[in-house]
Formats: C-alpha cells, structure tokens, sequence
C-alpha cells in the first residue's frame, strides 16, 4: 500500500519535524513527509529537510495578510499531494478558513497534559502550580488554541530540582515518541475496514426501510425482506481490497467506469455484470459521493411501493 503523504510545518529547528521523518523511514509507517513548510527563511529544520531530500518550501510572513500567507501555504501543500497536515513547532495562529480547509486532517503536538496549560509557557506553568507531572499532547487542530480531540498523551514526571530547560528537555523525548504514533495512526484510521463499514453503513442505513445483514462474511444491505442493493467486500476472496460494491445499469457503464479509473472502480468477482466495485482502501473518499451511489443502487433495488413517489417527483 503506498503510503499517505504528509506536509509538515515548521518555524524553527524542527526537532519534532525530524521525528516524524525518520520513522516515516522505518517500512511498515504509514505516511511519508512529501514536504515541509515554513514561514521562516532561517528555521533550520529547513535545512535539515533539504539534507535528507525532502521537498521545502518556505514563505515569510511579514508584510502579508495572514489570509493571504495561509492561502499560499495551503496552495504549495496541496501541489506537494499532501492529504494531511502536521504543525511542528510552526509559530503562526492560522486563520480558519484554513482549519475548516484540513478539518479533521491537520494535527498539532503540545508540551502540556492537555487541556491543562494550552498556550505558551507551559513548562514554567506546571513547575509554579506544583506539578508532579508534565507531558504532552496530540490533538486535532480546531478554531480554538489548542483545544481539538486529543489523538495521544504521555505524562513526563517532574523531578525535584527541575527547571524549566531540564523539564523541557525530557518533554521532547516524549514528543518525539509520540507524535509519529498518533500520526500514523490518523492516516491509516480513514481507510481501516471498521472506519470505512461504519461510513457506509451510516448512509446505507439511512434510507427507507434498510437493513444490515451479514453475507458471506460481509456487511450487507437491503431493503428489509427485499433485494439487497450493496455489500462491503473486506479481503474477499483474499483480493485485499475494502471496496464498496453497488448496483449499476450493466456491462457498458461497468467498462466505462473501469476504463475512466481503473484504481477505483474494477468488476467484482462472482457479482456480474450488474454490479460495481468502489475502492474505498485507496483514501479520498468523497462521501457525498457515495452516498449518491448508495441511493442509486437502493433505488434499483427497492419495490415500487417504495419508489413511486419518487417516480413522480422526478417526473416533474
């Protein structure tokens, strides 16, 4: 499986920045850094990054409207092909139409136990409250600083003597632990079989008088006591795919399909001509989309008693 690529953004040395690099190097990770951004021409993380071969690109921030500044770093993400995004020390409170943009794809490490001491300082913070523990935080990025769903922690004990700098120290480690973990596993939770059955089964289920069985060891949905109008192949036949199968019109829309993605769409084994496969493994999935394809398929697939009023509104 190729593995999901990631833009990484920095302002400064980029020590966590290169954590996640080089266990993207390690086989079996997930992600690989397919750039890494900076507002800041001396951040020397970019030097590091550039050493290594990985992709940078660097913009000032200086002089630019901060809607401005985000629209081109998002512009030069997206050019690299990345599907998810990781802050690494990048000093620069984004705008949120720039958080709406990567919702749910765009995480952010903390060196606090969130959601206590979010913001900066959060080492002297801990020392003046009389902490005996420290750590750090995973979490998605939201609107609000520092307050998105925690991906991962690790508590850090704090030692008699501590300081701030020797705190901080141990911290990182932490961090650099941690962070590659929670990415990986947010870049593979979008194309698990349980995320993915749960997706469709949301949308499947949400129309008139479906049901959910299992068939063939696969989830299965149909009009209750009726035709089934999709399944979920998970490994069928040992094909490795978690695809979608639906209902179409017949062999020349199946061709059709094939010949126009063939990474998305082929013939399902023992389903016929009638029948699509959709990968849903491969990411980016639009689920609009298939939701679209579930109710084209239950459509086919539904009584008449069902689908006249239907009929008729189309009529019109």
């Amino acid at each position: 499986m190729p593995k999901v690529p990631v833009a990484v953004l920095i302002s400064g040395s980029g020590t966590n920045m290169a954590a996640l690099l080089y266990a993207s190097r390690i086989a079996e990770c997930p992600y690989e850094i397919a750039l890494v951004g900076s507002n800041n021409p001396d951040a020397a993380g970019l030097a590091l990054a550039a050493a290594e071969g990985v992709p940078t690109f660097v913009l000032p921030h200086k002089g630019m409207a901060r809607a401005d500044h985000d629209a081109a770093m998002d512009k030069a993400i997206r050019a690299a092909g990345a599907r998810f995004v990781a802050l690494a020390g990048y000093m620069r409170i984004l705008t949120p139409d720039f958080v709406v943009a990567w919702d749910g794809r765009m995480v952010n490490i903390h060196p606090s136990l969130l959601p206590r001491y979010p913001g900066l300082h959060t080492h002297e913070r801990a020392l003046a409250a009389g902490d005996t523990k420290a750590g750090c935080s995973v979490h998605l990025v939201t609107a609000d600083l520092d307050s998105g769903p925690l991906l991962g922690q690790t508590p850090v004990a704090i030692l008699p003597g501590d300081t701030a700098e020797t705190l901080s120290a141990r911290v990182l480690i932490a961090e650099h632990q941690l962070y590659s973990r929670c990415l990986a596993d947010l870049v593979t939770h979008e194309t698990s079989p349980a995320h993915l059955v749960a997706q469709v089964r949301e949308r499947a289920l949400a129309l008139p008088e479906a049901d959910e069985v299992l068939s063939h060891g696969m989830p299965c949905f149909g009009v209750t006591k009726g035709k089934k109008f999709a399944y979920v192949s998970l490994d069928h036949h040992g094909d490795g795919k978690t695809a979608l199968l639906v209902k179409i019109s017949g062999l020349d829309e199946q061709q059709q399909l094939i010949e126009n993605d063939p990474e998305r769409y082929y013939r399902p084994a023992y389903f016929g001509d009638s029948w699509i496969g959709v990968r849903l493994d491969i990411g980016g999935n639009d689920w609009d989309h298939i939701g679209e394809w579930l109710a084209r398929s239950w459509r086919m697939s539904a009584p008449k008693k069902l689908t006249a009023l239907m009929d008729m509104a189309d009529a019109f």
